[in-house]
């Protein structure tokens, strides 16, 4: 019988433990909204991790109690430099609300996927508790809930535009992005005994200051003053304005400040540290994760996203592919970092050891499966570069987005004993497959050898919808192209022997799309019998293209109207459209469309019928 891993494998989440540590007090105290869980692909997990590797006593509270006595909040005391707080993996309000703001009765990152053990926006719940306990002490806010929050952003589930996070929160400083390379620094700055306040200065942080009209704080060369928070709650138009330059900066390689002023004050947002070499992103996967949640959870049942992933490996981060709706690019960056194939297959070969691992991986990618070392072919160009996407409208020139490393990969990989197989679970982004309208031959290669050997039975991929409207908002490729891959799918299955399928993702109610595009999306995907079972209504997060337009009406590139379904009713049956078959959802759709003279559309539903696959009664 596997003897358990002693207590002082994790970082304390009790005083009791942290004296098994032999600490007297910790210097950081990282609460967290997620249950702990000490593995690279939990963000609690892996800056703990760095900031321990810094030199760091690291605490860990997660999923505190915020609305008893407050003993979680104080049961370690004052540490010696600084409280951490982070929302968790997701933002606190998809966590909790459905797209129709309706409450979710689970939560994946807690045991027995109990919901209820955080509370909204957790990251000012729990920075002003903190505030209001220990005033003399920094609070550092993190994670992707204060990362798209960092300035003006529309929040969907107040219906209205929030200042940064910094304000809402009274945090002293944010670390936006992917943040170990921040956080390490900041952590060796204080350990050398470095002023707190100096750290504003580093990269990849945000913070508010005095209004400085002069900007005599910055250099004016590298400096973009944006709309203030009231000007964009003034106008629509400001504020369309405003998230383009916040997304284009995002973008670049090189990076001006931002700095905001928002009511008496101005928030600043310090230029990213340079996207992460192979040598630091292993360094950091390289470090001691015992991969499993915290034994104090042996009795409180399975945690649902560690059950996911807990035999995955991350290959890569950051996201090229640019889509209106996604927040990849916001928070990771566009500019893809790649873990070398060593450090991989260091973590694959610790897994093969892990007593419950039978043989087979259910990961190995990344944000997108099949960016793995890809990038410009000329860095000069993309320093000068400025678009979101290198995929959208065409595949840029200059990327080099060959699959030949990643087939490589996939084959040696397999090679590891004790490894039977090895599943891509993240998807694919299959229009980087194709040379135009035709598959290029290396992607040929890679397709041919995932759909062989490394389809569970489903594969996952994202046309999202069929319109050519709604996927140029979107920033997605044709249908076409997506029809053209499903035939090759189901060449290669037939080639093969095998029987798989394709999963299609589908989104409902983005912005630009009508009740006519998804009558149209239901006939076509119907007369094609393409499965619509992995379907979701668009719902609008901190820092999209799509969230700017759906609370503008404006596309902010274009400064043209966008149409958006904004009315609860009709994103409701928006959704219905992929349920279309189920007779009462026919008769929701039919009475809403009578109801707002929508003759139009309700002919064309009570004419359309496919004999292979009929209306359910």
């Amino acid at each position: 019988m596997e003897q358990p891993l002693p207590i002082t494998k994790w970082h304390p989440t009790t005083v009791k433990e942290m004296q098994r540590h032999g600490w007297e007090k910790p210097d950081v105290v990282f609460f967290s909204g997620d249950a702990y869980v000490d593995h690279p692909s939990f963000g609690t997990a892996m800056i703990a991790r760095v900031m321990e590797s810094a030199g760091m006593k690291v605490a860990v509270v997660p999923q505190p109690n915020w609305q008893d006595d407050l003993r979680d909040f104080k049961k370690f005391g004052e540490p010696k430099y600084f409280f951490a707080i982070s929302a968790g993996c997701m933002d606190s309000m998809v966590n909790h609300y459905t797209a129709h703001k309706r409450l979710r009765s689970n939560d994946a990152y807690t045991p027995d996927g109990k919901a209820g053990f955080r509370p909204d926006y957790p990251t000012v719940v729990y920075s002003k508790i903190l505030k209001s306990i220990y005033p003399n002490i920094p609070i550092i806010v993190g994670g992707i809930e204060a990362s798209l929050r960092r300035l003006t952003h529309y929040d969907y589930w107040q219906d209205k535009l929030m200042p940064s996070i910094l304000h809402t929160s009274g945090a002293d400083l944010l670390v936006y992005g992917m943040g170990e390379k921040a956080i390490e620094a900041i952590c060796k700055h204080l350990l050398n005994g470095g002023n707190f306040d100096k750290v504003k200065s580093f990269p990849q942080v945000g913070y508010i200051r005095a209004i400085d009209n002069n900007c005599s704080n910055d250099n004016k060369q590298n400096i973009i003053k944006l709309a203030s928070h009231q000007k964009c709650l003034d106008d629509v138009k400001v504020y369309a304005e405003t998230f383009k330059v916040i997304e284009t900066e995002s973008n670049k390689m090189f990076v001006s400040t931002l700095v905001q002023e928002t009511f008496d004050s101005e928030v600043v947002i310090n230029p990213p540290y340079p996207t992460l070499t192979t040598n630091e992103i292993d360094k950091y996967y390289d470090l001691p994760f015992t991969r499993l949640p915290h034994p104090k959870y042996n009795k409180r049942g399975a945690i649902p996203a560690y059950e996911m992933i807990r035999h995955s490996v991350t290959i890569h981060r950051g996201c090229f592919g640019g889509c209106s709706f996604c927040a990849i690019s916001a928070h990771q960056g566009k500019f893809i970092s790649n873990r070398s194939e060593e450090s991989i297959f260091r973590e694959l070969k610790t897994i093969t050891q892990m007593s419950d691992f039978k043989g087979n991986i259910s990961d190995l990618g990344g944000p997108s499966a099949n960016m793995y070392k890809m990038q410009g072919k000329d860095i000069e160009i993309c320093k000068k570069c400025q678009r979101p996407s290198c995929i959208f409208p065409t595949i840029c020139k200059n990327l080099n987005n060959s699959h030949k490393q990643l087939t490589n990969l996939y084959k040696k990989a397999l090679q590891i004993k004790g490894i039977k197989r090895i599943l891509i679970g993240s998807g694919v982004r299959y229009d980087l497959l194709y040379a135009g309208q035709n598959m290029s031959n290396d992607g040929r290669e890679y397709a041919a050898n995932l759909i062989k050997n490394h389809v569970s039975g489903r594969l996952k991929v994202a046309p999202e919808h069929t319109e050519d409207n709604v996927l140029n908002c979107m920033r997605k490729p044709p249908y076409t192209l997506y029809q053209s891959f499903a035939k090759y799918f189901g060449e290669e299955n037939r080639k093969n022997g095998q029987n798989q399928q394709i999963i299609p993702y589908f989104i409902s109610s983005h912005p630009e799309c009508t009740l006519k595009d998804m009558l149209e999306l239901h006939q076509k995907t119907s007369k094609e019998n393409t499965l619509t079972e992995q379907i979701q209504d668009f719902t609008p997060t901190p820092m999209t293209l799509s969230t700017a337009m759906f609370y503008t009406g404006i596309n902010p590139y274009t400064g043209k109207k966008v149409y958006v379904a904004r009315d609860m009713e009709e994103k409701r049956i928006q959704k219905s459209f992929f349920f279309i078959k189920e007779r009462t959802k026919r008769i929701e759709i039919e009475n809403f469309l009578s109801k707002n003279n929508r003759s139009d559309i309700l002919k064309q539903i009570r004419g359309f019928q496919n004999p292979k696959r009929p209306y359910k009664k």
